[in-house]
């Protein structure tokens, strides 16, 4: 049964059994952090060396189909136990963390990263894991294995978002079937939050969203989800994006920050597998980064227009 308790009792066995975990969680004790000022909302970032792999992880097509998936069962390390969810998922420990807490939850079968018809699962999730913040990164949002889909798993009170989301979030833009949408203003991710307590109703009005959502040339919409319960109601954050990394990921010499962003940046904590990165990052390039990689604020209102006509056609 998966519950707060059985997760974190998987976590302190593979701490003592598995060396691999056990070295990354104690290198976690050594994470620079320091905060800066972004539109007047605190966000944090963080030093982390043993993130580079999925920072700088190449996810284009041929580099994809020539390795093996690391989320396969067959593929895990031989050390790395795995805690059953529902049908089809097994919960893991994450042996490279960001969080004190981290765990990653594959889908048993090898499928794409795709959320379509999967949010029912993460909220799910985010109700029997309810000291957790669930996660997900689309296949060109931060997802290091967008060939396999995954949600993943963090301790609460480490995102600033968790907190700071109401701040931005005046009255709700929708109000449908019990579920309320806002649309955050002046919040340095411009996002809209569903909250509710009817997961059905919730789902629902995603995949309306997500159907308003330009997909261009990809499998879906670009997006990253945040996901969790509080006071009996469920809370997700949905931030659409229009480019998988920013212009100075690519840059040469002083210009280059290896930065590729995903849901934990987009909740406040930017991670920055390398030293002259943490040194150099501003509140500036912070800004810069999300104006590039993120929709707009008037994109969100398009989305709200939208979802606004598709409700009164349908009432």
């Amino acid at each position: 049964m998966v519950s707060n308790q059985t997760v974190k009792e998987l976590l302190a066995e593979q701490l003592i059994s598995w060396p691999m975990a056990r070295t990354g969680y104690e290198a976690l004790r050594e994470v620079q952090s320091k905060e800066l000022d972004i539109n007047g909302y605190t966000f944090r970032v963080q030093f982390n060396p043993a993130r580079i792999r999925s920072s700088a992880a190449n996810v284009d097509a041929k580099a994809i189909q020539e390795r093996p998936c690391f989320l396969c069962r067959q593929n895990l390390p031989a050390q790395q136990k795995a805690l059953p969810f529902g049908e089809g998922y097994s919960i893991l420990v994450n042996p490279f963390p960001i969080f004190e807490q981290h765990f990653t939850i594959p889908a048993v079968k090898h499928e794409d990263q795709l959320i379509h018809g999967r949010l029912t699962d993460m909220l799910e999730l985010a109700a029997l894991l309810s000291d957790f913040v669930l996660f997900y990164n689309g296949p060109k949002c931060g997802a290091s294995a967008p060939d396999h889909i995954h949600f993943q798993a963090g301790n609460k009170g480490f995102l600033p978002v968790e907190a700071d989301w109401r701040r931005a979030a005046g009255q709700p833009a929708v109000r449908h079937n019990g579920t309320s949408v806002y649309a955050l203003k002046g919040y340095p991710v411009p996002m809209l939050v569903l909250t509710g307590d009817n997961a059905a109703a919730i789902t629902g009005l995603f995949d309306r969203i997500y159907s308003l959502m330009d997909t261009g040339t990809e499998a879906e919409p670009m997006m990253n989800l945040l996901a969790w319960v509080e006071d009996g109601q469920w809370i997700l954050c949905v931030m659409p994006r229009t480019l998988h990394r920013p212009a100075c990921y690519f840059k040469e010499g002083d210009g280059n920050l290896l930065i590729s962003p995903a849901s934990v940046d987009l909740g406040g904590v930017f991670i920055t597998p390398q030293a002259k990165d943490y040194e150099k990052i501003t509140s500036h390039h912070i800004r810069e980064i999300l104006q590039e990689v993120c929709l707009s604020e008037a994109g969100i209102q398009e989305i709200i227009h939208k979802l606004t006509k598709s409700l009164q056609v349908d009432a």
